[in-house]
Parts: C-alpha cells; sequence; structure tokens
C-alpha cells in the first residue's frame, strides 16, 4: 500500500527543519559503552597468540594421534572425534579472529530515505513495549513511521500505538509468527528501508544515522548492530547470556563482517526494502528465519555490513527456563540450516562462517563426551587413551587448552566469563535435544523469549543438569570407596571439573533467593534499558560532525 509520509518533527536533520540539511553525524550511545561490553583487542597480540594456539594444538595432536595411544578403540573413537570437532571450531575461531576490525568509519548518509519501524508483538506488556515505541519515533536520519504489529490483538496495544503516535498493524490469519507477521506488514509499507526491532529493544536517536550510509553501497541488503542485554548488570542469567552474546557481537560478528559472512540476528537490523523483495521476504519454514533470510539473500548476491556500536539496547532472559527455550529455539532452527549453508552456491569463506555459526549447535554433544570418559573409566576401567599417565596427557592436552582459553578472553576483551563458560556446558543437553528434533523432522513451534522472568525456582529447567550432577557425585564417591590408586584420583579430579562447572551452570535456577536480589535491585525488569526510568536513551549524548553533508 502506497502512502503519503508525514516529515518527522522531531528529526532536526528533516527537509523541514530550519537551516536547510544537517551535518551527517557520528555518535554511539556513549562511546565507551560499545568497546567496554563488545571488548576490544591488539592484533599483534592475536596474531602471536593464534601462532602459539597452532603451535599447542600440534603438540596435543601430535601425542595423541599416535597409534600406540588407542586404549578401548570405541572410547577412543568418541575422544578422537570431539577433539577434532573442537578443533575445527576453535580453528574457525581463530580464523575469524585474524580478521576482527575493531574500528569501521562511520558512513554519511547518501540522502534522506523513508523508512518503515516494524515492531512485532505477541504477548509482551505495554510497560515493555511503550519504551520502544517511544524511542523509535525520536529517530534522527530519516523520515521515520513506525508501526507495532501485535499479532496479540490486544486493546491495550491499540491504545498505546494510538497515544504515542504510531500505527497499529493487525492481521485475520496469524500463521508464520514473526516471519509471517513482518511479512504481512510488508505488503502495507513502502519505505525504501526497513528497520526491525524486537518489542523489547530500546533504539538510541543515532541508530539510523549510524547504519543508513552503509546502504549507499547498492549492494547492500542490511546492516546489523549488536544486541545488548541491559539487564546484564541485575540479573545472573542474562549476566552469562550476555556475555556468550558479547562474545558474538564482539570479536566475531566484526570478523564476519571483514569477510562479507555476517547474518541477520533478527532485530536491530536496517534492511533494504528492494533486497527484501527481491528474497520474497523473511522464509517462514523456520524458527530462525533471520539466519536463512540471511543465506537467501547472499545466494542471490546481496552484500552484508555490520556495525560494532551499542545502538538498541533490550532484555535478556530473566530465568533458567527463558534462556533454555531461547537455545533450543536458535540450536534447532541453525542445525536445520546446515545442509542449505553447506550446499549454498556463495564464495567458500562465506560458506564457512555461516557453516561455523550453524556446527556450534552441535558442540552440546563433546561435552557430553567428556563428562563420559571418566565416569567409565571409574566404573568399568576402560579408558580412552592408553599407556599414559597423568602427567603425560597434562603435559601434552593443558597447553592447547589453556591457550585456546586465552584466546576466547582475549578475544572478547575480557567480556567472556566464567559464567558464561559454566552456563554453556550445563546446557549442552539443548544441542542433543535440538540435534534430534532436526534429524526426526520434528517440528518446533516460534515461541517468544519471555521478557519478564516466570519465576526463580526452576528444577525442570534444569533437569538434565542435575541428573548429570547426582550421577558425577555418586561415581566419584564409589570410586574413592573402591580404589584410591594415582589413575582413580585423577579421573576423580575430572568429575570434580566437571562438577564446578555444570553445577555453576544450573545453581541460578535453583537459588531463587540470589536471582529475587537481583531482580529488586536498581529499576524494575522493562524500565532497566539505558538505565534511565522512562527507559529511554539519555538526551545529552555527545555527537560528533563529520563535515560531511547528506
Amino acid at each position: 500500500m502506497i502512502r503519503s509520509r508525514s516529515t518527522n518533527p522531531r528529526d532536526p536533520g528533516s527537509p523541514s527543519s530550519p537551516g536547510g540539511p544537517a551535518t551527517a553525524l557520528e555518535t554511539g550511545p556513549t562511546p565507551g559503552l560499545s568497546s567496554q561490553v563488545l571488548g576490544e583487542q591488539r592484533p599483534w597480540l592475536v596474531r602471536l597468540l593464534v601462532a602459539l594456539a597452532a603451535t599447542a594444538s600440534l603438540w596435543y595432536f601430535g601425542w595423541l594421534l599416535v597409534p600406540g595411544r588407542v586404549g578401548n578403540p570405541w572410547l577412543y573413537g568418541l575422544l578422537v572425534a570431539a577433539e577434532m570437532f573442537n578443533l575445527v571450531q576453535a580453528v574457525g575461531f581463530w580464523w575469524t579472529l585474524l580478521h576482527d576490525r575493531t574500528v569501521r568509519r562511520s558512513v554519511p548518509i547518501a540522502h534522506y530515505m523513508t523508512v518503515d519501524v516494524l515492531v512485532p508483538r505477541y504477548n509482551e506488556p505495554v510497560s515493555v513495549v511503550e519504551p520502544v515505541l517511544s524511542a523509535a519515533l525520536r529517530l534522527r536520519g530519516a523520515d521515520v513511521t513506525v508501526h507495532l504489529l501485535d499479532d496479540g490483538d490486544d486493546p491495550e496495544m491499540a491504545a498505546l500505538a494510538a497515544r504515542v503516535g504510531a500505527r497499529y498493524v493487525t492481521r485475520e490469519v496469524h500463521d508464520g509468527a514473526k516471519a509471517g507477521n513482518i511479512n504481512h506488514a510488508l505488503g502495507l509499507v513502502d519505505g525504501e528501508a526497513v528497520l526491525v526491532l524486537d518489542c523489547d529493544h530500546v533504539p538510541h536517536p543515532e541508530l539510523l544515522r549510524r547504519t543508513l550510509g552503509h546502504l549507499s553501497d547498492e549492494k547492500v541488503a542490511f546492516v546489523q548492530t549488536p544486541q545488548y542485554y541491559a539487564n546484564a548488570d541485575r540479573n545472573p542469567v542474562a549476566a552469562a547470556a550476555w556475555a556468550q552474546q558479547a562474545l558474538f557481537f564482539g570479536c566475531i560478528a566484526r570478523g564476519k563482517d571483514d569477510m562479507d559472512a555476517m547474518f541477520c540476528c533478527g532485530t536491530n537490523v536496517v534492511f533494504r526494502r528492494a533486497a527484501l523483495d527481491d528474497v520474497g521476504g523473511f522464509p517462514q519454514h523456520s524458527v530462525t528465519e533471520d539466519f536463512e533470510l540471511s543465506l537467501g539473500m547472499v545466494q542471490r548476491g546481496w552484500r552484508t555490513a555490520y556495525v560494532p556500536e551499542v545502538l538498541v539496547q533490550g532484555l535478556g532472559p530473566d530465568d533458567m527456563a527463558s534462556y533454555a527455550g531461547q537455545q533450543l529455539r536458535w540450536a534447532r532452527g541453525c542445525l536445520s540450516a546446515l545442509g542449505r549453508a553447506l550446499t549454498a552456491r556463495v564464495p567458500l569463506r562465506i560458506k564457512a562462517q555461516y557453516a561455523l555459526s550453524s556446527l556450534y549447535f552441535l558442540s552440546g554433544w563433546t561435552v557430553f563426551v567428556y563428562l563420559s570418559l571418566p565416569i567409565i573409566r571409574i566404573l568399568t576401567g576402560e579408558q580412552a587413551v592408553a599407556a599414559a599417565s597423568a602427567d603425560a596427557f597434562l603435559l601434552h592436552f593443558a597447553p592447547y587448552f589453556l591457550m585456546a582459553l586465552t584466546l576466547v578472553a582475549v578475544g572478547g576483551g575480557g567480556t567472556y566469563s566464567f559464567q558464561a563458560f559454566a552456563l554453556q556446558a550445563a546446557s549442552a543437553w539443548i544441542h542433543v535435544v535440538a540435534t534430534f528434533q532436526v534429524l526426526l523432522r520434528k517440528g518446533g513451534k516460534f515461541v517468544v523469549t519471555p521478557k519478564e522472568g516466570g519465576g526463580s525456582w526452576q528444577p525442570l529447567a534444569v533437569w538434565p543438569g542435575l541428573v548429570l550432577c547426582t550421577a558425577l557425585v555418586a561415581v566419584s564417591a564409589y570410586g574413592l570407596a573402591v580404589d584410591r590408586s594415582a589413575g582413580m584420583l585423577n579421573n576423580v579430579a575430572f568429575c570434580a571439573l566437571h562438577l564446578a562447572v555444570i553445577g555453576t551452570g544450573i545453581s541460578w535456577a535453583l537459588r531463587p533467593g540470589r536471582l529475587a536480589a537481583a531482580a529488586t535491585r536498581g529499576l524494575p525488569v522493562g524500565e532497566a534499558r539505558w538505565g534511565t526510568a522512562d527507559g529511554q536513551p539519555p538526551a545529552d549524548d555527545v555527537l560528533v560532525e563529520l563535515g560531511a553533508t547528506r
């Protein structure tokens, strides 16, 4: 539907603004925030550490793959398979790190564009949605129209849209979940660009000025910006989840961008409308429609861009049930797209980067392999590696493992935490479940990640971790009761290490007091974005003029 647009009176750069065309501006929410939460690194240090890590991996695998190391053939095969998988992931990470470009110059907007802001909503409350709409209406640098896409058909949402000045959109047939909701709206709007925001993600007024310039390249399909969890400082689950996200939206996304291999992440992304039309809109057959949309665009010759600045602040999962649901959806969707990523007719580097992102969601299998080996050794005496003392194993394995961890720490600029690692390990079962769902072609529906925690005491959300911890404790106790040789103590020590990691990862579902105390600190959930009482970005951010005009 073609319709006229009204000039945005809030935009000082609109054609009707006094003084004529405005100066192109460079800004971040606060310049220090992006580097603080996304991490910065020194290229020379990364290159040195990658060289050391590669040397350590050759040292370890050169020792492990000697034929005389084979103990029980089945266990040895499992160990080698797990280690080779993790080596592929590690090498892929090191490759991406070497392409990390922290500094990206801003690009002035080529011309004054019309932008439709689409905010899909299902069941989120007014307290979560209102700050997003209010902030979207204050976006600068374009002729902006904000649309609230309400799949919940909620009269309160209609009233909210009318109150703040956004357009309210519903549909008769609620198919295709978020992708279907957006596709329906695309048939009603005609802007040159489309900004998609999840209904809990509050944009900074300068978001469009920092992104639209990249669309001056006619081959760029979309510009992605990071997803930042503003509640990470008040909720342990959100904090650990954000530390995982920070690693991706920091060094990994910057590296992918340098190789033209960044993909859309569902929110905080500005699309060229022509690119969306070219691929027929969002795919509705996947629960990770953003990943598959990106793959489809790249196959048709479109390029992608990434702006590594925190220009939007949202809310992360507040409890373990929310986190598990989010991760299961991502894992199932990315694994289901693996085949298409491997067969896509795209440059090899892009194919490899997309495949690495999909394959990550198989890493949970390796956690179970590592957990099972000391348990099997204690119970049966069988072991994967023969004729190796604990000292010999650690001498070869420890340098490789420590260098891999060091590169994650350095690559993440200090943002990746032990809690994030523990949460990932404790959630390994999610990757296993997702694998079976994909292999069995079990359909799954799109489930919105709750924006307000449903409760802190959630043992059912971590029951696989509880089973693993119980097994580790019971097997260790049994082993110490029957044998206290050096070999037995070594395996009990590995069980204790796994127990510490898994136990930390599941602890937040079993400590309601900790989560409750954290949730009551500072601002309530839904109003914490940008650290202000109304969830809006502060008005006194410093803007730096570039001198170019648009």
